[in-house]
């Protein structure tokens, strides 16, 4: 099995859920499949998805919820 990352493409704050009452869009060990959305990043209110490039499973996210994050951070591993 290998491991792929996902990357933020933009500058600004990454959220794991689509709103603070809702769950996240995926969590750790769950399936992912290319282009499910495992998050948003908020660049001047306005809200971008970040989706899955590959297929497999989430084996971890590597930033927090409401973090800043830059371009090129990794926001998550997923085992192909």
């Amino acid at each position: 099995m290998a491991t792929e990352e996902t990357r933020a493409m933009l500058p600004g704050i990454f959220y794991r859920k689509p709103s603070p009452d809702e769950p996240p869009y995926k969590k750790e060990g769950d399936p992912v499949a290319r282009g499910d959305v495992i998050g948003l990043i908020e660049v001047m209110k306005s809200f971008h998805e970040v989706c899955s490039e590959v297929d497999g499973t989430i084996i971890a996210f590597k930033i927090d919820n409401a973090e800043p994050i830059t371009p090129g951070t990794i926001v998550a591993e997923v085992e192909t």
